[in-house]
């Protein structure tokens, strides 16, 4: 098959793990990046043109998004989509995931746990905001936040409202949600391939960080999930119609809540943490499923 890999650098470790197990499978692959890809569209006959010629004879993509360019990056994979080419995550599922009010929205119309959130339109109550989650100490995140960037931990109730009314005087959008305190800093990513878990990995923020994301200094380690952990991850990814992607939770007093749903999940932490070998899971996927 031809595989092109939707990626603004090829040296990066996901999209170079990619890269080898689709050739090890012996598919053609090539690395484009979707800012240099121009898109024709005509009556009857979508093209992209890239880089001199134009992209024919694609049977499959695999998109790895940016978030600083999600507008550009899902108009070319609904061009693709558009050819006919399948690809391992849709446009419209990336769109959905990155809308963080809107994923929350579709999460708990499907009954998925999560910890309890408050959006409101720069409310100057931010009394009553802190109010509904049950009080401080609170997670403060920025709608558009990524990576842990954004997120803020207000411990006392006048913290809250300071952070709250900065953001609100910014005309920053926000969600309030309750902090989970037996979590300890830590938090669950289960990796989807085609709707079932291929790996899980307990996440751990370093000392005094309550957000554990490994590049802002967490580490990871190989996790077995329990069964109702297992169930709502599965869930969640087909709430939001992901068949790939990577579904962070907390463990609770209450069961497992859901966190959030990455269309674009990183593969470095999880493939060392587990020894799994997830970049062939997702080229298998693509083998079943293209039908090509």
């Amino acid at each position: 098959m031809n595989i092109i890999i939707l990626s603004r650098n090829e040296h990066l470790y996901s999209t170079r793990r990619l890269i080898d197990e689709a050739e090890y499978r012996d598919h053609n692959v090539e690395v484009i990046d979707p800012l240099k890809c121009d898109l024709i569209i005509e009556q009857e006959k979508p093209r992209i043109f890239y880089e001199g010629r134009y992209l024919n004879n694609v049977d499959a993509i695999i998109p790895r998004i940016g978030s600083s360019v999600t507008f550009y990056g899902c108009a070319v994979v609904r061009q693709f989509e558009m050819m006919n080419v399948f690809t391992t995550v849709t446009s419209e599922a990336i769109l959905r995931s990155r809308d963080k009010l809107r994923s929350l929205q579709r999460l708990t119309k499907a009954g998925v746990g999560m910890p309890k959130t408050v959006f409101t339109n720069y409310s100057r109550d931010v009394e009553q905001a802190i109010k509904h989650v049950g009080g401080t100490p609170v997670i403060i995140k920025l709608l558009e936040g990524t990576q842990g960037l954004g997120v803020v931990l207000a411990e006392t109730k006048n913290a809250a409202e300071s952070v709250l009314e900065a953001f609100n005087g910014l005309q920053a959008r926000v969600i309030v949600q309750e902090y989970i305190n037996e979590a300890k800093g830590a938090d669950l990513r289960a990796l989807i391939v085609d709707g079932q878990v291929v790996g899980a990995m307990k996440r751990q923020g370093k000392e005094g960080e309550f957000r554990s994301n490994l590049h802002r200094g967490g580490t990871a380690n190989l996790v077995k999930l329990s069964e109702s952990e297992i169930k709502i991850a599965m869930k969640a990814a087909k709430a939001l119609k992901l068949p790939v992607c990577g579904v962070d939770m907390l463990q609770s007093s209450r069961g497992p809540l859901i966190l959030e749903v990455n269309s674009t999940p990183g593969l470095e932490g999880i493939e060392t943490a587990t020894n799994k070998n997830i970049a062939r899971s997702i080229i298998t996927f693509i083998e079943r499923n293209s039908g090509r």
